[in-house]
């Protein structure tokens, strides 16, 4: 194989020489570290998709951790490894490490963490040519063969592909999520609102949801507006959907499943929702979706075109309703509302 890059990437010595001794085609098993959550599982589709289609003959491990196994594409690789997390934090560090291990051998490992639990799997465990992207350019001598650098102002999905293009793989385009989703339950054209997110602090306030709705149920009467409910207790939508008793084409829903939540989102018009996962579900389903962002940077989290906007401030301030609703309206007219 060959390393392809001049820049944006960095190899060791002894990582070009392996690299270069190893053919594609005799690469025979591939692990993928993988400890994140339900948004960041779905952007790892695309990769897994392009991994079985440029090394064929490999049987490919998805190494997680015990906290963060909702949603992962388990039928998309041929073996899970599963190490303890901090739901786990009881189990006595010998179980751990013996568990670590469990992984095994691998002509490739691929770390699509970069954590301290994933940097203790590449440690722990052998391999041909380990790749990663430390944030440390220590990290680098230290883990890996070869490192790939990321930056945050550049959609997530795209950049792990950059860890197949370093051996010169040519990825399709628009990336392939292929998720299965069941048909909608809604007849009328729709629009859902997702106002929380993984930490309260990336939430835009309830306050400003509800007057958002508002104005949008008055303005797009011939649309439901459906507010998406998370299953946490603090993501309660009560505070948000009380004002809007009088509007009858306002209804709330629950995330109640992972199948009956992608299929809600899948044949929704638009989603307006916080950084979230289920952003990201949506944008695997290829529904529309707008962003508020003010705590996280949104570039990372933002595939640019017509169908996807982000309502930032350049200051990192709050988004006002007036922008957002602006940004929707703008996005309906391009959509062929």
């Amino acid at each position: 194989m060959k390393l392809w890059f001049e820049r944006g990437a960095w190899a060791s010595k002894q990582g070009r020489k392996k690299v270069a001794a190893l053919s594609r085609e005799k690469v025979a098993s591939i692990a993928v570290i993988r400890h994140a959550a339900l948004g960041d599982m779905v952007l790892l589709r695309p990769f897994l998709y392009e991994l079985r289609r440029f090394f064929p003959n490999a049987r490919i491990t998805l190494s997680l951790v015990s906290n963060y196994i909702y949603g992962a594409p388990e039928e998309l690789v041929d073996r899970v490894h599963i190490i303890h997390g901090s739901d786990q934090r009881n189990v006595s560090r010998i179980t751990q490490i013996k568990k670590i291990k469990e992984l095994g051998y691998h002509d490739i490992i691929f770390d699509m963490a970069s954590t301290s639990r994933s940097h203790l799997v590449v440690l722990l465990n052998r391999a041909g040519i380990k790749v990663g992207f430390p944030y440390r350019g220590a990290l680098r001598r230290i883990l890996y063969d070869v490192a790939v650098l990321r930056s945050d102002f550049r959609f997530e999905a795209e950049s792990m592909m950059d860890m197949l293009h370093v051996f010169g793989c040519d990825s399709r385009y628009p990336l392939q999520f292929d998720l299965d989703i069941k048909p909608a339950s809604v007849q009328k054209p729709y629009i859902v609102y997702f106002p929380s997110a993984s930490t309260k602090d990336k939430c835009w306030p309830h306050a400003l949801f509800s007057t958002l709705i508002k104005q949008m149920a008055n303005e797009y009467g011939e649309y439901q507006h459906i507010i998406l409910e998370g299953i946490a207790d603090w993501e309660s939508i009560e505070e948000i959907i009380e004002p809007l008793s009088q509007f009858e084409n306002v209804e709330g829903n629950k995330a109640v499943s992972l199948d009956t939540t992608l299929s809600l989102i899948k044949h929704a018009k638009l989603l307006v929702s916080n950084d979230t996962g289920i952003r990201n579900l949506a944008i695997a389903a290829g529904t529309s979706t707008l962003g508020i962002f003010f705590k996280t940077i949104p570039y990372r989290y933002w595939p640019r075109g017509i169908i996807h906007e982000a309502a930032f401030e350049a200051d990192g301030s709050i988004p006002d309703v007036t922008k957002v609703k602006l940004k929707i309206s703008k996005m309906l007219e391009k959509l062929g509302e």
